[in-house]
């Protein structure tokens, strides 16, 4: 098990990017650790680190041994886990990522369930809206909203994404509302800026099955989906707000669906894990876990 501990070392340098951070992470001493590292060279024959002033590279070689390396290490990781547990036991450190209005809404009163469901298991959960490199990060499980880009992670779809136009009842009074998706064009808009930029292209539902797709605009945008909806609630404009996010608005009457005649594409709620032959049983029990509990969703009871 030498020659795999020496692979893994190697593989959290490059995470940490030093050898000092990975020997600390390890509980190792930053000599231990360099030993560590020149006895797996020595032993493979090649140089696998360019050492810097700021920051330690991987050689072509290392590149390879990093990338085929870390399935090969997972994947013994989970293996031995799952003999240990005779494939009845949920344990181990589980570390989640998701949104911080999803995860604080829907997640976090779900954990104590799931914790006393299986005692063995240690669960850290960040509420984070940036899309984290779960490899890089250390996660096992992220949960995201929205369309997926392309990447080598596994996604299991939980929930539908399902969005609607809101406004106040107020702005309503005052302004109108909008009876086809081109009105849109005259109305203040609250617009939520996300990764891939400002979201000012609204794509609407037509009847015939058709779809079209309206520039909007207005006086105030935000990255965080908590001020667009404090916005739309105080009367700002019309936002575009996924229903998890406004349910408890739309029945209290605080908001009402705008163009209801005229939805908005529906994207997904996916959980994403690293791609891995063998998913271990902590991470498959959460997931499973979450789509049980999702299965109907609970925003959308008395909605649609």
């Amino acid at each position: 098990m030498d020659r795999i501990d020496d692979i893994s070392l190697f593989l959290r340098v490059l995470d940490l990017g030093s050898i000092s951070a990975a020997a600390r992470h390890l509980n190792l001493s930053p000599a231990q650790a360099s030993q560590r590292l020149q006895r797996l060279e020595k032993a493979l024959g090649v140089r696998l680190l360019h050492r810097s002033t700021r920051r330690l590279h991987a050689t072509p070689e290392g590149a390879v041994l990093a990338e085929q390396g870390r399935t090969l290490v997972e994947d013994l990781e989970t293996l031995t886990l799952g003999l240990r547990q005779a494939g009845t036991e949920v344990a181990g450190n589980l570390r989640v990522t998701t949104s911080a209005s999803f995860g604080r809404l829907y997640v976090s009163p779900l954990l104590p369930e799931f914790l006393e469901r299986h005692p063995a298991v240690r669960l850290s959960i960040d509420l984070d809206d940036r899309a984290q490199d779960l490899v890089t990060a250390g996660y096992d499980v992220a949960i995201r909203i929205g369309a997926l880009d392309d990447s080598s992670l596994v996604a299991r779809r939980l929930a539908a994404n399902r969005r609607v136009l809101c406004a106040s009842p107020d702005y309503l009074r005052r302004r109108g509302a909008p009876g086809v998706p081109g009105d849109l064009t005259r109305h203040d808009c609250v617009l939520l800026v996300g990764s891939r930029g400002r979201q000012d292209l609204w794509n609407l539902a037509e009847g015939g099955g058709g779809r079209t797709t309206v520039r909007v605009r207005g006086r105030l945008e935000s990255n965080y989906g908590e001020v667009v909806r404090d916005a739309a609630v105080a009367g700002l404009g019309i936002a575009m707000q996924s229903l998890w996010h406004v349910c408890d608005d739309l029945r209290a009457g605080r908001l009402r669906i705008v163009l209801p005649e005229h939805p908005v594409a529906e994207t997904g709620i996916h959980a994403l894990m690293p791609q891995r032959r063998l998913v271990p049983p902590r991470v498959r029990a959460f997931v499973e876990f979450l789509a049980d509990r999702f299965a109907e969703p609970p925003w959308e009871a008395g909605i649609l």
